[in-house]
C-alpha cells in the first residue's frame, strides 16, 4: 500500500476562515506516518507556522494543481474554476448531488480529468449518518445572528469571533422582551446548536423536528416571531413557507434564518428565496407588510472558525489514515459514482 498523502489547500473564498484539520491533529497525522502538505492561506484562523511546526510540508496557495497524483486534496468549500479537468481525489463540500445549480458543471470536471470527489457532507456510516459535520456551529451562529438582528442589535459587514464575544453580544439586556422563536429539526446537530444559542440569548424556543413536519401546521409556525430552519431534505417534503404564506396579513413571523441553505435543489424547504446572504448583506427583506426578513449564510460556522474547526477536525482527522481502506471512504466514492452515471458522464 503506498504512503497517504495528504495535500491542505488554501479556500479561495475569501470569508472561510475555517480548517478541515488543525494543527494539533495534522501533528498526529505526520506522526502516524502521513503525508502533509499544507497550501499557505492569509486567512486561515490558524497559521501556517503551527503546521510546519507540526511536520508538515509548506507550499504556496493554490499549488494543488500541481500536485502529485495520488495526492488527496483535503478542503472545505468550492473548487476555483480552473483547471477545467480535475484530476486528483479531493475531498470537500461539494454539494453536487441534488441538483444544485453548477453541480453538473462540476461532476464533468472530475470525470473529463479523471479525478473523484469525496464530498464530505456523504461521509457516513452504515446507518447513514455523518462522520464529520459543521453542524453544530451552524445552528448556533445562525441562530444568534437570527436574534441580534430581531432585537436590532445586528451589525454588519459581519467579522469573525469567538464564542465568548458572540455570547457576550447575545444576551438580552433589561427590559428585553423574550423571544418567541421556533426551530425546525430541533434534535439535530444544528438544531441542537441553535437551540444553545437561543438559550443564551433568553429564549425558550418551540422545537420541532420530524413528528411536527409530517403534517405542518402552517398556522403555530405563522404564529412564533422568530424561526431558525436547521432541515436537510433529500427527497420531496411539504415546503416550510411558501410566497403565500408571506402574504398572509396575520403572520407574526418576522424573522428567518435558513441555516441549510438549500438554495437551488428541488428539495428546498424554504422556496421564498433564490439567493443566499453574505458577510456584507447579512439580512434579506422578503416581505415588506408585514415584514419578514431573512439570514441565509452559507458558511455560518466560518463565523466561530476556531471553535468549529476544532471539532470538525476532531472527527475527521483520525478517519483520513483509512482513506483507501474502504468503509466510509469507499461509501463517499461510491456515491460520486453513481451520481457520475446517473448522469450520463461515466459509462455504467
Amino acid at each position: 500500500m503506498s504512503e497517504l498523502h495528504l495535500w491542505l489547500r488554501h479556500e479561495t473564498r475569501t470569508t472561510e476562515r475555517r480548517t478541515p484539520v488543525v494543527p494539533a491533529d495534522a501533528g498526529r497525522l505526520v506522526g502516524s506516518g502521513v503525508t502533509l502538505t499544507v497550501e499557505e492561506s492569509p486567512q486561515r484562523i490558524f497559521p501556517v507556522e503551527e503546521y510546519e511546526a507540526a511536520g508538515c510540508r509548506i507550499v504556496p496557495a493554490g499549488s494543488w494543481t500541481g500536485a502529485p497524483p495520488r495526492a488527496v486534496v483535503v478542503g472545505l468549500k468550492e473548487l476555483p474554476d480552473e483547471p477545467a479537468e480535475l484530476r486528483h481525489r479531493h475531498v470537500f463540500f461539494g454539494h453536487a448531488y441534488k441538483e444544485q445549480p453548477g453541480a453538473r458543471a462540476l461532476l464533468t470536471r472530475f470525470a473529463v480529468g479523471g479525478g473523484a470527489l469525496f464530498d464530505l457532507e456523504y461521509l457516513v456510516d452504515e446507518h447513514g449518518r455523518r462522520l464529520a459535520a459543521f453542524g453544530h456551529w451552524a445552528g448556533y451562529v445562525g441562530a444568534a445572528l437570527a436574534v441580534l438582528h430581531h432585537r436590532g442589535r445586528l451589525t454588519a459587514p459581519l467579522r469573525p469571533t469567538s464564542k465568548e464575544e458572540l455570547d457576550e453580544a447575545l444576551r438580552p439586556v433589561p427590559g428585553e422582551d423574550r423571544l418567541d422563536a421556533l426551530v425546525i429539526g430541533a434534535l439535530g446537530r444544528s438544531g441542537v446548536g441553535a437551540r444553545a444559542a437561543l438559550a443564551e440569548a433568553g429564549a425558550a424556543p418551540t422545537c420541532w423536528d420530524l413528528a411536527e413536519t409530517r403534517d405542518l401546521d402552517r398556522a403555530a409556525l405563522l404564529a412564533h416571531e422568530l424561526m431558525v430552519n436547521t432541515v436537510l431534505t433529500t427527497g420531496p417534503v411539504t415546503p416550510f413557507l411558501t410566497d403565500k404564506d408571506l402574504d398572509e396579513p396575520g403572520r407574526r413571523l418576522r424573522t428567518v434564518c435558513d441555516v441549510t441553505c438549500d438554495v437551488g435543489s428541488p428539495y428546498n424547504v424554504l422556496p421564498v428565496y433564490d439567493t443566499v446572504t453574505d458577510w456584507t448583506d447579512p439580512v434579506r427583506r422578503l416581505h415588506e407588510r408585514p415584514v419578514l426578513d431573512l439570514v441565509a449564510i452559507d458558511n455560518l460556522p466560518s463565523l466561530l472558525p476556531r471553535e468549529a474547526s476544532r471539532d470538525f477536525s476532531a472527527a475527521l482527522a483520525p478517519r483520513l489514515p483509512a482513506f483507501a481502506s474502504g468503509g466510509e471512504w469507499e461509501r463517499c466514492r461510491d456515491r460520486f459514482d453513481e451520481t457520475c452515471r446517473a448522469l450520463g458522464l461515466t459509462e455504467g
